[in-house]
C-alpha cells in the first residue's frame, strides 16, 4: 500500500497510508471509532475507491469500483460486521454454492471453523456466533489468499467469542492464509497479531510488534486503546527513581498497572494512599494517590481498603 488517501468532500477519511504485509503475517489495525479502520479494509478489498495512491497485491494493483465493473478482488475475502446468510437454506447447500475447492479441503475448513456438526442445520435455526463461523467458512471455500476481518468479535457473547478467536488463530496456522484484523478490544489484537497499526484521524501514528505498542505508546491516544495506564510526570519519576533503576528520560511515558508493585515498607517504595479497590477476578485493581497524582496498580493484595497507606515501587 503506497501513500493511499481517501477524501470525502473536503475532508480526508484516510491520508498517506503506507505499509507492507508479508505472506502469512498477521496484521491488526487498531483505532477509535471514526479513525478510518473499516474504510481502509474496504479499500484493500477493492470495495472502496482510493482518492490517491495505489494498493498492490502480489505486485498487481487492486482495482477499485471506479476501475472495475464488479468490485472486489478474487483472491481477497472480507468478512464484514454486517454479514448476511440466506434464510431457509441448509448450511451444506449454502456452502456448496460458494465452494471452489476439493471436498477434502472443504472438510478441513469446516473442521477449522467448527461447523462440521452444523452442515445439516437450517440457517434460520442458528445462533449469531454459528452464523458468523459459517459466513467465514463460506469465504474460505473460495480459496482466498488474503482474509480481511472487520470487527469479527463484535456482538458475540463470551463463549462464541472464545470459539471464534481460536478459529481465527487456526486459519493462519492450519490453513496458511494471510490475515488482517480490525478490533476495538486490545486483548483481541495483542495476543494474535504479529504487527499492529494504530490509526488516529485517518493516519498511521504508530506501528510495531504488540509488545512495543503496549509498552511504548507514542501518545495518550495510543496508550488508552490498549488499557489502563498512568502518566509518569517529572515529580513521579523523581520519586520512583529513588527506589528503582528508573531512568529520568522516561518522564511523560505511560506506565501500565502491572509495572507497579506494592512493597512491604517505606524503605522500598514511595508512600501512597489507597483511593479505590476493584475486584477483577484473578487480581485487584487499586487506584492509589502518590505525590498528589492518581496511579493505577494491579495487585493480588485483597485486604486493602480506601484510606490505607501503602508503599509503591516501579519495576
Amino acid at each position: 500500500m503506497l501513500d493511499v488517501s481517501k477524501k470525502e468532500g473536503d475532508d480526508f477519511v484516510l491520508q498517506n497510508i503506507s505499509f507492507m504485509q508479508k505472506q502469512f503475517q498477521k496484521i491488526a489495525i487498531a483505532g477509535a471509532t471514526g479513525s478510518g479502520k473499516t474504510t481502509l479494509l474496504k479499500m484493500i478489498a477493492g470495495l472502496v475507491q482510493p482518492s490517491a495512491g495505489a494498493i498492490l497485491f502480489e505486485e498487481q494493483k487492486v482495482l477499485g469500483p471506479e476501475e472495475k465493473l464488479i468490485p472486489g478482488h478474487s483472491s481477497i475475502a472480507c468478512l464484514s460486521q454486517h454479514f448476511e446468510l440466506r434464510n431457509h437454506y441448509r448450511v451444506n447447500e449454502l456452502l456448496s454454492m460458494a465452494n471452489e475447492i476439493a471436498e477434502e479441503d472443504a472438510k478441513k475448513i469446516y473442521e477449522v471453523c467448527r461447523i462440521d456438526h452444523l452442515l445439516n442445520r437450517w440457517t434460520h435455526q442458528l445462533s449469531g456466533g454459528e452464523k458468523q463461523r459459517i459466513a467465514l467458512a463460506r469465504l474460505l471455500v473460495t480459496s482466498p489468499k488474503l482474509l480481511l476481518l472487520d470487527e469479527p468479535y463484535s456482538n458475540l457473547d463470551a463463549i462464541h467469542k472464545s470459539i471464534l478467536k481460536s478459529v481465527i488463530d487456526a486459519i493462519g496456522g492450519r490453513l496458511n492464509i494471510t490475515c488482517i484484523l480490525i478490533s476495538h478490544d486490545p486483548l483481541d489484537t495483542l495476543s494474535w497479531a504479529d504487527e499492529i497499526l494504530i490509526l488516529q484521524a485517518g493516519q498511521i501514528i504508530q506501528s510495531g510488534r504488540p509488545e512495543k505498542i503496549y509498552k511504548e505508546p507514542v501518545n495518550e491516544y495510543a496508550a488508552a486503546l490498549f488499557g489502563k495506564y498512568s502518566l509518569l510526570d517529572f515529580s513521579l519519576a523523581k520519586a520512583f527513581a529513588a527506589f528503582s533503576d528508573l531512568e529520568l528520560n522516561r518522564i511523560n511515558s505511560f506506565i501500565r498497572p502491572e509495572d507497579f508493585k506494592i512493597m512491604p515498607d517505606e524503605q522500598q517504595g514511595v508512600k501512597g494512599e489507597v483511593e479505590k479497590l476493584n475486584f477483577l477476578g484473578s487480581y485487584y485493581e487499586a487506584e492509589i494517590i502518590v505525590d498528589g497524582k492518581r496511579i493505577v496498580i494491579n495487585t493480588d493484595q485483597k485486604n486493602l481498603a480506601k484510606g490505607d497507606i501503602v508503599f509503591v515501587s516501579l519495576s
